[in-house]
C-alpha cells in the first residue's frame, strides 16, 4: 500500500460464539478519534447493561500507534489482548472491536476466555467488510462566485469530499482531500487570486 492508505471496515458488524453456555457477541464498529471511541463504548454498556463483561480493543491512526485494550474484569490478558490480536493479524486500523459476555454459569478458565474472545472478534471481522481508506485532511476554501465553476472542477478533478458548501456573492466550500493530493491542489489554487484557504482541525 501507498504511505497514506491504511484498512478499515466501511461499517459496523457482528459475530457470535458460544462456549458452555456463556455467549460472546463480538461487535465492530469504524471509528475515527478516542472520543469517537468512548461515546460508541459508552452506547454499547448501554445497549448490553445486563451483560456480564465487555471486553474491547481499539486501534486507530495511519501508523496504527495509537492503541488500547480492556478485560473489564476478566482475567488479564484473556480478553482484550486477544481482541488486539485479531485486528492486528487482519492489519486494520480506525477501528473499535467490542466482545460482550453473557455468562452463562460455568467457568470457563484461562484457555477457554482466551478461545471464547479470540473467536468472537474474529467472526465479527470475519463478517465486517473491509476497504482501504486514505489519510486525508479538512480544508475550507472562499472564493468569489465567478470562480465557482473552476473551483468545482478543481475539486472534482483531485477527488475531494465536500461536506458544506454555500454559494452567494462571497463562496466557501469546506471539503476533504487525501493526503498526497494536497500539493497538487495548492499549487494551483496559490496560482489564482482572491482564493483563500484554510485548514480545519
Amino acid at each position: 500500500m501507498k504511505v497514506d492508505e491504511y484498512l478499515t471496515i466501511k461499517v459496523p458488524s457482528q459475530g457470535f460464539f458460544k462456549d458452555r453456555k456463556s455467549r460472546f457477541i463480538g461487535l465492530t464498529f469504524p471509528i475515527l478519534t478516542e472520543n469517537s471511541f468512548k461515546q460508541t463504548i459508552k452506547q454499547i454498556k448501554k445497549d448490553y447493561n445486563d451483560a456480564s463483561h465487555h471486553c474491547y480493543a481499539y486501534v486507530l491512526g495511519l501508523n496504527r500507534n495509537t492503541f488500547h485494550s480492556s478485560d473489564d474484569g476478566e482475567p488479564a490478558n484473556t480478553a482484550g489482548v486477544q481482541i488486539l490480536g485479531q485486528i492486528n493479524a487482519k492489519q486494520l486500523t480506525n477501528i473499535l472491536v467490542v466482545v460482550v459476555r453473557y455468562f452463562g454459569g460455568v467457568k470457563l478458565g484461562v484457555p477457554g476466555l482466551i478461545n471464547s474472545y479470540r473467536q468472537a472478534a474474529s467472526e465479527a471481522l470475519n463478517n465486517a467488510e473491509i476497504i482501504k481508506e486514505f489519510e486525508k485532511s479538512n480544508f475550507k476554501i472562499n472564493f468569489k462566485y465567478q470562480q465557482m465553476s473552476y473551483i468545482m472542477n478543481l475539486l472534482k478533478e483531485y477527488k475531494c469530499q465536500i461536506n458544506s458548501k454555500i454559494f452567494e456573492l462571497e463562496c466557501n466550500i469546506d471539503f476533504k482531500i487525501r493526503k498526497s493530493f494536497e500539493p497538487g491542489l495548492f499549487k494551483k489554487i496559490n496560482s489564482i487570486k482572491d482564493i483563500t484557504i484554510q485548514t480545519i482541525n
